[in-house]
């Protein structure tokens, strides 16, 4: 299916937020997620579904110096 990740048109066999996190590589890190312009809670990943053209932004905090 067809997502909007971060401003890019990405192909993606997700079903969930939850699948889209992993795809990424981005599970058990410090992640923000925006669906449509909804943040959306951790605790909702598994369970809201992606539609096609979903605009998700994904927010991870890199440290550095």
């Amino acid at each position: 299916m067809q997502l909007i990740v971060n401003g890019e048109t990405k192909e993606l066999a997700a079903r969930t937020i939850s699948d889209v996190i992993n795809h990424f590589g981005l599970e058990g890190r410090p992640v923000v997620v925006e669906a449509d312009g909804e943040i959306i809670a951790k605790e909702q990943w598994p369970d809201m579904e992606v539609r096609p053209l979903m605009k998700i932004e994904l927010v991870h905090f890199v440290g550095g110096g």
